[in-house]
């Protein structure tokens, strides 16, 4: 199989990085030769990691060897399946699968890795509805074992067994939900990492309290706020925003903390500051 992925951030290099573990071979995209090298670059600490600890099969230089990254579109032609991994806006990804539904071969299916966009709108712009599903990883893609597989209004089986298997054969554990905002990971996390921001605001406690609290009360590995860091707090608002429009229920609504500390550039572990201090 011909594995493509859209985007060599955190979420695209990590799945690019599993899907090479597999042995498939990978194409990835991003805009700038820069964000490539960039990502190649985690890429390879990764897999070093994983080969110092004997958790890696094949030599990391091979492993590496079985990706090509590219700023041309173009290159994902003859891919089998393609999965998105950019930025958590609906134009945006309209766009770019309107684009990919006329450059991938007809029978490629196309994936997003949104984590709350509709598949069933995305699966419309790209022209493909039968041939398009959500395939939501979760990160750090390389150590998490869950992929929701989210079929679209049109989604046909084939598509959605074809993804599952490819899934399992990732070393995942897919597991099916229906097209609903939010899917089911981020309409249980999100509200309650909403909740955590809520509590600063409201002066209940101290972040770091908030975090003690439900790492050592409820046995979180990481506590909301930590977590809310790490996703990326703007991550975290689009996420919400999407959940309070598509539900039309207020318990949705984004704090507004959460709101004003992404206004302020606040991201978290990626602009240095949010909850805490990087």
């Amino acid at each position: 199989m011909k594995f493509g992925v859209i985007g060599a951030g955190q979420m695209g290099g990590g799945i690019a990085q599993v899907a090479a573990q597999s042995g498939f071979d990978v194409v990835v995209h991003d805009q700038q030769r820069a964000f490539l090298d960039r990502g190649r670059g985690v890429i390879e600490k990764s897999l070093g990691k994983l080969h110092e600890k004997g958790k890696l099969s094949d030599a990391p230089e091979t492993v590496l060897g079985r990706i090509h990254f590219t700023t041309d579109l173009a290159d994902f032609a003859d891919c089998d399946l393609v999965v998105e991994a950019i930025v958590e806006n609906q134009q945006v990804k309209n766009d770019l699968f309107k684009r990919l539904g006329q450059i991938v071969k007809p029978e490629g299916i196309l994936a997003s890795n949104t984590s709350s966009i509709p598949i069933t709108a995305l699966a419309t712009a790209s022209g493909r509805p039968a041939q398009f599903i959500g395939m939501h990883f979760m990160n750090p893609v390389p150590l998490m074992q869950l992929v929701e597989v989210i079929r679209g209004y049109q989604t046909s089986d084939d598509t959605a067994r074809i993804v599952t298997e490819t899934a399992e054969k990732m070393g995942k554990t897919p597991l099916a939900c229906n097209d609903f905002p939010g899917f089911v990971s981020n309409r249980i996390l999100m509200p309650m990492l909403n909740e955590a921001i809520q509590c600063v605001m409201e002066g209940v406690a101290e972040p770091e309290a908030i975090d003690g609290i439900m790492k050592l009360g409820m046995n979180h590995p990481m506590g909301p706020l930590t977590l809310a860091d790490f996703i990326g707090l703007d991550t975290c608002l689009a996420i919400m925003e999407v959940l309070h429009q598509g539900l039309g229920d207020d318990k949705y609504r984004p704090s507004p903390l959460l709101r004003k500390m992404v206004q302020a550039g606040l991201l978290g572990r990626k602009s240095g500051e949010g909850f805490y201090k990087y």
